[in-house]
């Protein structure tokens, strides 16, 4: 059975114009009826299903496309490839929370303070030194990527 952008749209809670734009991106395909319009098969609710899930863990569209390129495009994921898929997924959850626990470890330490001690503080910039590399919370960026500063 094939569904209308309309009925897709209804049942994935996602707007035509979101529909239209993963089918633009290769996330999902339609074939076309006489008159053309769009219409999708029933599986596709599934693959998005899988773009959803990877949106909530973080990942890109760019990297849920690419994720989706190792699975079939003509029906729903098996359960083996689910897993696949989200085994591969699983290193990205895991550096995000890494990611997010120390930065609410340095809120605590940092900004939360309020006294922005000046012997310790990644955000002390005096005479604005870090203005050479560029825009942006760079002292800030360059504590997460040398963590013994």
């Amino acid at each position: 059975m094939l569904l209308t952008i309309g009925e897709l749209s209804h049942r994935a809670g996602l707007s035509p114009a979101t529909l239209r734009y993963y089918e633009e991106i290769a996330l999902i395909s339609s074939t076309r009826s006489a008159g053309r319009h769009r219409r999708y098969p029933r599986w596709t609710l599934r693959r998005l299903a899988v773009v959803a899930a990877g949106q909530r863990i973080g990942l890109s569209l760019a990297q849920i496309r690419q994720s989706l390129a190792d699975l079939p495009t003509d029906r729903a994921p098996t359960r083996a490839e689910w897993s696949v898929l989200s085994a591969s997924w699983r290193s990205h959850v895991n550096a995000r929370i890494a990611e997010l626990t120390t930065l609410r470890d340095e809120l605590d330490g940092c900004v939360g303070c309020g006294c922005l001690s000046l012997d310790r503080c990644p955000l002390y910039n005096p005479g604005d030194e870090a203005a050479t590399e560029g825009p942006g919370a760079r002292l800030i960026r360059r504590a997460q990527m040398d963590p013994s500063s």
